[in-house]
């Protein structure tokens, strides 16, 4: 369904002017915020609409494989410590611009935290440029994303701007994802193009505890966690916590990831399509026989099989022994509808060896 037809579906108001007016669109507060589910649930839902999204291109930036999207301006929620900020669509928002980063090699989306930026070029002269947020969407999983405004319909070229990160890596990741990379991706911004991107209307549906299927476009990875038989070491098990799964492994020879000793790690994902959770703050301390004898805050790691996940190096993990998690602060990533609600409020996690 486009846009326009599922407007006058959902009784948000008539357009004042022809469908060949549809320019005027970002004018309009109907179109600017549509429906949101009421009483919504401390959970992942089904949002009131889903919209849908095309792509630009794809291309490579150093160890990096990088696709640009778009789809219509709309709403996201950004995380700051404990705190959910809505960021609405203005006036003149042109589009939604969307970049998925993955290492080239084995397929992982990569949650950088020096960032991304996007600008915007015409003709050679700048037109805009934004910190593309870290994003959790229903369908694109992990993903890079803002509202950008355009100086109308034309060609542009977009500059992709990659960080890289310093966060711990692992396995063949080692040494790798350090230095700054640009992707440049040539594109035509049209406003009927834009117009044509598919939302779904979700009607009664809407608001329950479920989610939209993950995205399948031309091998655009979306950050789904590995499945857990996959995973190495001993599975501790599954505990869920404002709504998200967190599941528990220990490896007795934690070498490879870089431990004199054991390795405790957990690999923290969404309900329904297990995409991941990375930026969180996480406690984690092992008891045995009622004491203490690690406490610490497992480390963000990136590692080519477990992928991102929290790993806590210790001298040895005995049967019997307990992981306690708690969570300091939430994944500071922002969230489209349906996840602006969950992964926010956590309660004590506990795991027995």
């Amino acid at each position: 369904m486009r846009r326009r037809d599922a407007l006058k579906t959902l009784g948000i108001g008539a357009l004042t002017a022809t469908a060949g007016c549809l320019g005027g669109f970002e004018q309009q507060s109907a179109w600017r915020d549509p429906p949101l589910v009421e009483d919504r649930p401390d959970a992942v839902y089904l949002p009131a609409i889903t919209e849908g999204m095309k792509m630009y291109g794809r291309t490579s930036a150093g160890p990096y494989d990088v696709a640009l999207t778009y789809s219509y301006p709309h709403r996201f929620w950004t995380v700051a410590g404990t705190d959910l900020q809505k960021t609405v669509v203005e006036a003149d928002d042109s589009l939604h611009l969307m970049a998925s980063v993955w290492d080239r090699e084995t397929g992982t989306v990569l949650p950088l935290d020096a960032g991304v930026t996007i600008e915007v070029l015409q003709d050679g002269s700048f037109v805009t440029e934004e910190l593309a947020y870290p994003m959790l969407s229903q369908r694109m999983g992990m993903h890079y994303g803002a509202n950008y405004r355009l100086d109308g319909d034309g060609d542009y070229e977009a500059r992709v701007q990659i960080g890289g990160t310093s966060l711990h890596r692992t396995g063949s990741f080692a040494g790798r994802f350090e230095t700054a990379e640009t992707a440049t991706f040539q594109f035509t911004f049209a406003t009927d193009e834009l117009h044509d991107v598919e939302l779904t209307r979700h009607g009664d549906e809407a608001g329950t505890r479920t989610t939209v299927p993950a995205m399948e476009m031309m091998g655009v990875p979306t950050g789904k966690a590995p499945a857990v038989e996959s995973l190495p070491g001993t599975h501790l098990g599954r505990e869920t916590s404002g709504d998200a799964s967190f599941v528990a492994f220990v490896v007795d020879d934690g070498a490879r990831f870089d431990s004199d000793g054991a390795y405790i790690y957990i690999s923290a994902r969404t309900p329904h399509n297990e995409f991941i959770l990375p930026m969180m703050g996480i406690t984690a301390t092992v008891e045995r026989d009622g004491e203490t004898v690690a406490e610490d805050r497992p480390r963000p790691t990136l590692d080519p099989d477990v992928g991102y996940h929290y790993g806590l190096p210790v001298d040895a993990v005995e049967s019997g022994d307990v992981v306690r998690l708690v969570v300091d602060f939430p994944p500071q990533v922002a969230r489209h509808d349906g996840y602006e609600t969950a992964f926010m409020n956590f309660e004590r996690l506990s795991f027995e060896v």
